[in-house]
């Protein structure tokens, strides 16, 4: 039985099961040690704060390594490249297990960012493997819904697991670090015996200039950023960081249009079905990467000392958030099921305004659990349904041979969103929190703020979507295979 009928190359329920697994795993590595994050402090025998560089670094990892990775799967197929990032993600989650020092697992957590890599190359597998059936952009849909719910449902089992794990192991860090290892290396044999190959078009080249400019631009950006967060705004050096990063992508811009087979197809990601779907990503990262944090501490806060919060315990709040990862996973469900009823585009319209919608709600509506509760489940159904829609979009509307860097390219727009999000906030938040000497108001009103913002760029987005073809990313929309060749772009 199979999701696209009829030829050879069908996505098939097997394949998408196996895939199934693999996300599973990569929800469980996102889980799994969150609740571990204070016996991880005292075993490496840093201080909390401390805990701030292996997210940024994994973060950074992210951001240089799925773009190329993504390409390099367009060129030499992307279960090879797929099998290489899980080796690797392995590698360095077997190492977290056995290290015991801040360096060897600041590395160690680094490099572990290269399971972020396997969605996008999932995705552009199994849009490949379909390209020459009738139904390979409504199928694909329907699988990314099918991965997303996997991917949110692994983050709720490894949450779950993680501090139950470690007290049933007496405490051992070890022993409980590697359970995870030994899922991703079941990941490994999964892939290699349960998912085929998709058919990578001959006489690809590496663009390593593109790339490494690329890289550049990429870590200066996102340093500032973690900078910014880490040592305040009046830092100075931090702005001239971002700018410079800001300025490398003009003439590496220019090279690029100058290439016949560059890192990235500009004239590509500037077609009106592409270039709305990137900013997507990114403005939805804002709310999906860089709002939770905020959103916790918010339900933490004690309300009778400081005049707002939900004076939520960790156990009540993990309660809350467990409940916006389930409507993460109704909104991937639901998608491909508001596609099929409309359209692929105004399924993402809709669903950024939900989006918008959740977090404009917290500005009347934030005094009481049940508020801030329907708030978060309206925005986490928007946001699942974009979280699977946005690369499955992406994919379709990418040309043959370079589905995997326009999947990928959602991922790390996302992950500079969530960046950028993250270290405003948190500046945001500090502030608000050195003013409200005495007062709950300054504090107060940075949380609102940092609640305006993220619907804001919700909203930004809907419209932004307004401006992609009606029947953009449906199956008709996508060019048989045959007639997909590779064009040169330098002239």
């Amino acid at each position: 039985m199979t999701i696209l009928s009829g030829r050879a190359g069908a996505v098939t329920f097997g394949l998408i099961g196996y895939l199934f697994f693999v996300e599973l795993v990569s929800g469980i590595l996102q889980g799994f040690y969150v609740p571990l994050i204070p016996d991880l402090v005292e075993h490496l025998g840093i201080r909390d704060a401390d805990f701030n560089w292996f997210e940024a670094a994994q973060l950074l990892v992210a951001a240089l390594s799925v773009p190329v990775l993504a390409k390099l799967g367009d060129m030499f197929g992307h279960k090879r490249i797929l099998l290489v990032s899980t080796v690797l993600t392995a590698g360095a989650t077997w190492w977290l297990a056995f290290t015991g020092d801040f360096t060897s697992f600041l590395v160690a957590w680094s490099l572990q960012a290269f399971y972020t890599v396997w969605l996008p190359l999932e995705i552009a597998l199994i849009f490949d493997r379909g390209r020459r059936t009738a139904t390979a952009a409504s199928a694909t849909r329907r699988a990314a819904g099918f991965l997303v719910v996997a991917l949110q449902a692994g983050a709720i089992v490894g949450a779950l697991a993680g501090g139950r794990v470690f007290t049933a192991l007496g405490g051992n860090v070890t022993l409980t670090l590697i359970i995870p290892a030994v899922a991703v290396t079941l990941v490994f044999f999964a892939i290699l015996f349960g998912v085929p190959e998709s058919e990578p078009l001959p006489g690809r080249t590496l663009d390593v200039v593109g790339f490494s400019v690329l890289s550049i631009g990429l870590l200066l950006i996102t340093s500032g950023l973690t900078f910014l967060r880490i040592n305040g705004p009046g830092t100075w050096w931090v702005y001239a960081l971002m700018v410079a990063g800001v300025a490398v992508f003009v003439p590496w811009g220019r090279f690029e249009l100058r290439q016949s087979d560059p890192a990235i197809d500009l004239r590509v990601m500037a077609q009106p079905r592409m270039w709305p779907v990137q900013l997507t990503a990114g403005l939805i990262g804002i709310s999906l990467l860089g709002a939770q944090a905020p959103l916790s501490t918010f339900a933490g806060t004690d309300r009778a000392e400081n005049g707002f919060g939900l004076s939520l315990d960790a156990s009540n709040i993990s309660y809350l958030i467990g409940a916006y990862l389930v409507s993460l996973i109704v909104g991937a469900v639901l998608f491909p099921v508001g596609a099929r009823l409309s359209t692929p585009r105004i399924t993402l319209i809709v669903a950024a305004f939900l989006v918008a919608a959740g977090y404009f709600l917290f500005l009347p509506f934030h005094d009481t659990a049940a508020q801030v509760f329907t708030n978060m489940v309206v925005a986490g159904i928007g946001s699942g349904a974009l979280v699977a829609a946005l690369p499955s979009a992406a994919a379709a509307a990418a040309p043959r041979g370079q589905t995997g860097i326009a999947t990928a390219l959602t991922n790390t727009t996302k992950t500079i969103g969530g960046s950028f999000a993250s270290s405003v906030f948190a500046v945001l938040l500090a502030a608000g929190a050195v003013q409200a000497v005495g007062s709950s108001a300054s504090s107060l009103a940075g949380y609102l703020t940092v609640f305006a913002v993220c619907g804001a760029g919700a909203l930004l987005a809907a419209v932004l979507l307004f401006l992609v073809p009606r029947f953009a990313f449906g199956d008709d929309d996508v060019e048989a295979e045959e007639a997909l060749p590779v064009t040169p772009i330098g002239g």
